[in-house]
């Protein structure tokens, strides 16, 4: 027997018309509550617990540690996240000072105006239109590729990997036990570039030994400290005119002692009259 929702009346099985099946249809899906379906787990058959909340929602999940505020500071490139962002700003670069300070690398501005100038006279009677790549003419295996190209490391091998040959190198003309102490003077380590600027410094380092800032004071001749520089320099003129080392190595002045006199008032203005001491013999 099936109740007719409808009217209230019971209807048997026999007497059921159109009529009735369509009502009762009707009335089964406006009577019945909604029905929710059943979370069923993919590995079993057995109803998975309801929760009330959304399947999409998470639970707020903590930042890593590494994100926190309250992570100690690390020079990691990803620190310093007050932003949000991974990539906040590095720290200013510290920039070092040379242990050493030279006399050209006081001057942020550049050399002053005695050392360019006496830089100038001797790259001249040294090295010539070579410049700062120059390797001395009696080479005979010359080095690999330029000497502005190379580490000081190369440098000494090279002059390790040809004995019995000269091996001036450079603007300056370094010989190799020059060039060894002075940048053991310097502490520059094998991979440094034998660069312009750094046959410059180790330069600096002659021009002081030479008496440089006795000169500028006052305190030493420019006669006495040209002849010191000549000392250093073969192709430099004593105040007679030749070489410190003229004939030794076919070594001899490469320019007059009056074009060197004459740079030197340029590099030294105030000392001009001080010209008065006996010439080297």
């Amino acid at each position: 027997m099936l109740s007719d929702l409808v009217g209230g009346v019971s209807v048997s099985e026999d007497d059921m018309t159109p009529k009735h099946c369509i009502l009762t249809i009707v009335a089964t899906f406006i009577g019945v509550a909604p029905m929710r379906a059943e979370p069923v787990s993919l590995l079993g058959l057995h109803a998975l617990p309801r929760t009330t909340s959304s399947l999409m929602e998470a639970s707020p999940r903590p930042l890593p540690i590494a994100f926190r505020e309250t992570e100690p500071r690390s020079p990691s490139l990803f620190s310093d996240r007050d932003a949000g962002t991974f990539f906040a700003p590095l720290p200013p670069r510290v920039e070092l000072a040379p242990k050493r300070p030279t006399i050209g690398l006081q001057h942020l501005a550049g050399p002053p105006k005695d050392v360019e100038w006496i830089r100038k006279i001797i790259g001249r009677a040294e090295s010539g239109a070579a410049g700062y790549d120059a390797v001395q003419h009696g080479a005979k295996r010359k080095t690999p590729k330029r000497p502005t190209a190379m580490t000081l490391g190369e440098i000494f091998a090279w002059i390790k990997d040809t004995p019995g040959q000269p091996h001036a190198i450079g603007l300056y003309q370094f010989i190799p036990k020059t060039l060894s102490r002075l940048v053991d003077r310097l502490e520059l380590s094998d991979d440094v570039m034998f660069s312009p600027d750094v046959q410059d410094r180790l330069s600096d380092l002659l021009l002081e030994e030479a008496g440089l800032l006795d000169a500028r004071r006052g305190a030493m001749s420019r006669k006495v400290f040209m002849n010191n520089l000549a000392k250093i320099w073969a192709g430099l003129p004593t105040s007679n005119g030749k070489s410190y080392y003229h004939g030794h190595a076919g070594n001899r002045a490469t320019v007059t002692w009056a074009e060197f006199d004459k740079v030197m008032v340029q590099a030294f203005p105030a000392r001009v009259a001080q010209n008065d001491v006996p010439a080297v013999k």
